[in-house]
Order: C-alpha cells, then structure tokens, then sequence
C-alpha cells in the first residue's frame, strides 16, 4: 500500500514540473496528482487530454507509472535485483511469493526474470506491429505512439497518446482492434496462466487437444471465464448496440462484430475505447458495469474481482443451493479459505464501489447511470468513462483518486493478508447459534 503510494507522489511531484507540461506551464497540482494515480493503478481515466497536455517528458513520467504499476512494484524491484545479480532474501522472496500467489518460495529468481522478459518481449511485438499502422499515419512519432500504446494495452492502462477519442478514429482497423484486444488479454490473463498453457503444449503434438486436461485448476477457471465472458458480452453488445445509430447501426456486419468484441475486452479493465461510451445503450452500459466490476485475472495487469472470484462465488452459491457440503469445480473441491478470501475481495470491492458512488453522487450534478460507471471503472481500475471525467470538480476528482487507488491495492492486500500461514482463530471459540438468512 505504501509503495503504490510512494510511486503516486513521486510522480505527481514530476508531472506537476513545467517540464511535463507541453505548453511550458505546470498544470494544476490535482491534475497531476490524478494523471499520476490513474497511470500507476492503470486505470485509464483522465481530467486532461493527454495527447495535447503532456510534452515528451510528462508523456514518459506516465509510460513508466503504468509499467511499474503494471508489473507491480515488488515484481519491478525484484527484476532490478535479479538484474544486479542481487540474492533476494527471505523477506524479499515472502512479499514476491504473496504478489504472485505462489505456493512455494523456491525458483522465485528464475520467476520474476521470466515474468520481466515475458513482458518486454510482449510489449516489444506489439509496438512493432502496432508500427506498420502509425509510422505511416504519424512519421517517426509514430514510434514513440507504438511502444507507448503497446505497454499501455498489456498493462491493461488504457491511456494513450493518439487523440482525445482514444482509438474511435481506428475503430474499424482490424489490426488495431486485434493487436490491442490480444495485447488486454495476455496482460489480463496472469502471468502463471502463461507458463502453465506453454507446459502442457509441449505434449500438444503427442495428446493433441488432451494435454488441456494437464492445466492446473486456476488456469481452467481463468481460461474458461475468460472465453465466456468476452463471447458472452460481444454477443450481447452486438444484440444490444445493433439498431444504435449512435454506436455501430451504420457498420458493415464485420465491422459490427470487431467493434461489439472489443467493447466486450475493453471492459475487462483495458479502458480504451472504439465506441464513445457515453452514446451505448442503457442496457449496454448496465453489461459493462458487469464486465468492468468483474475484470480480468489474478497475478496479471488487470483490475477489478478477477474472473477467479466471481467463478468462486457462483460455484459458492450453486453448492448452496444444490445443498453440498464441498465447492468443487472441474472435479476439484475447493477450500474453505479459497471461498472466504473469494467472498473477501467482492465485498471489498463493492463497498468501495457503494461509498464512492454516494460521495461522487453528493458533489456531482450528473446522471446516476454515468457516475456509477464512473465509480466501477476507477475501482476496478478499467479507465472507461461516459464523457465525466473531465468535468469532475475538486471534490469529485479526489473521490475518483481514492477509489483508483483503494481499487488497486485493495483485493490485492486482503488477498495477501488472507494467505497467511499462521493460525489466526481464537484458541476458546465463541458459542455457536443459528440465525436466518435469505
């Protein structure tokens, strides 16, 4: 918590220099601040443009938040260390082992070098790819917007430095929808769930299909609520957005497929946008709420619950209501832990949610539906806004900042606290009584 808050002020403090500033003159102190935040939760939400605002400078300030906000702080001090040919010592390895939810305290150097060049090699593809389309559009600016919008995709930021539109004038480029969507999904997907598919392929040639059943649970859970989730919400949105005039009535059929697909991985804490936001549907708004609320995937880039949770707690109620006295999935029961810490994050997460919500409500004169998708993106640090943003006054900005920032740390330090390995319960316990519920 403290270290997302050290890294916050700091570039804050940077970001309010003139230097940062492209017209010489330092922007407002609250600006800054929340620009800052925004880039180290990577979350995406902006009080100013930051293609015309940030000279070259203030543009790297943020490109190098998002990264370390990306990764992590302790992934990112742990690289420097593996790096420096440093031994990371026994406290180090515990907080590395509780950022990854890792079971063991071994291999963790060789770990957090892959997690580290995994990412370059990622980020490094797609800003070469992401070249052949904005080396043409901008000239050799278009290099600095490709690396700057490859690293802001997989760390799932969403901010960018292409227009004040986001990526509505590229809405039906098909590399640019493809490049950046696959770029969300590998950030968002955890970096454990990328070594455990890259095992089990290497017997893809002798079991074929088969070696899938060689994954772990998490990277079944999280593989499967991944597919669902982004076919489910294109297919909805797709339905829900195909008369709108104001979104994709007017597309070709194609086009309303990449857009509708998209908007359903954008949700998923990417925040950058094809379609403005504030012209979807209410029922489509409503979807995204969902989508947003729910995120991507533990131990990845991604915000929000993650896919994990949710397909806990659903697990969670169908045991309840089928009356068993395990939580299973894919044939493997689940801990009692698993479960608590499951229900833990959600109830985290939405109370945040809940208490900004009323707090933005009390200060903001805006329509209900636009301020609860204000408070869902900046807590489940997804970046989408329905044009509220910048319109946001003191009070209302400070309320977004702490929701970012609660939104990131949050899950994530209960998640650790609940991994501890000591016995926490009371030697004498309470007496037992039943109560009602439902």
């Amino acid at each position: 918590m403290l270290s997302f808050l050290f890294v916050i002020l700091i570039g804050s403090i940077l970001l309010a220099l003139p230097i940062s500033s492209k017209n010489g003159k330092a922007v407002p102190y609250i600006d800054a601040l929340f620009t800052s935040t925004t880039a180290t939760c990577v979350t995406g939400l902006v009080t100013l443009p930051t293609v015309t605002t940030w000279s070259l400078f203030g543009q790297i300030v943020i490109l190098i938040l998002i990264q370390i906000g990306g990764l992590g702080i302790i992934t990112v001090m742990a690289g420097l260390s593996v790096a420096l040919h440093r031994k990371i010592g026994l406290k180090d390895s515990r907080l590395i082992s509780d950022a990854f939810n890792l079971t063991s305290l071994s291999g963790l150097a060789a770990f957090v070098k892959k997690v580290v060049l995994g990412t370059l090699i990622i980020e490094g593809v797609g800003a070469l790819l992401y070249m052949t389309v904005f080396i043409p559009d901008f000239g050799v600016k278009g290099i600095w917007v490709s690396i700057f919008n490859s690293v802001s995709a997989f760390c799932n930021a969403g901010i960018d430095i292409i227009a004040e539109n986001s990526l509505c004038g590229y809405a039906l480029n098909p590399l640019i929808n493809i490049l950046t969507s696959l770029l969300i999904i590998l950030g968002g997907i955890g970096y454990i769930v990328w070594w455990d598919v890259i095992r089990v392929l290497r017997n893809f040639r002798k079991e074929k299909l088969k070696c899938l059943k060689r994954l772990t649970l998490h990277s079944k859970i999280v593989l499967s609520a991944t597919f669902i989730l982004i076919l489910g919400g294109a297919i909805a949105i797709f339905i829900l957005e195909y008369t709108n005039p104001l979104t994709i009535a007017n597309y070709s059929l194609f086009d309303k497929i990449q857009a509708s697909f998209f908007q359903s991985i954008t949700t998923r804490t990417a925040g950058f946008a094809t379609i403005p936001q504030e012209n979807l549907t209410n029922a489509s708004a409503i979807l995204c709420l969902f989508l947003m609320f729910i995120g991507g995937s533990p131990v990845g880039t991604a915000g929000g619950i993650k896919t994990v949770t949710i397909v806990v707690l659903f697990a969670t109620a169908y045991s309840a209501i089928k009356n068993k006295n395990e939580v299973s999935l894919f044939n493997r029961n689940l801990s009692r832990q698993i479960t608590k810490k499951a229900v833990g994050v959600a109830s985290m997460s939405f109370t945040i949610v809940f208490i900004s919500t009323i707090l933005l409500a009390a200060v903001t004169n805006a329509p209900a539906l636009d301020i609860l998708y204000e408070t869902v993106s900046a807590t489940a640090t997804v970046g989408l806004s329905r044009n509220l943003t910048a319109y946001l006054g003191l009070a209302g900005k400070l309320i977004i900042i702490a929701a970012m920032y609660l939104g990131r740390i949050g899950p994530i330090s209960l998640a650790v606290a609940f991994h501890s390995n000591k016995e926490t319960e009371n030697i004498i316990k309470n007496p037992t009584e039943e109560i009602s519920v439902g």
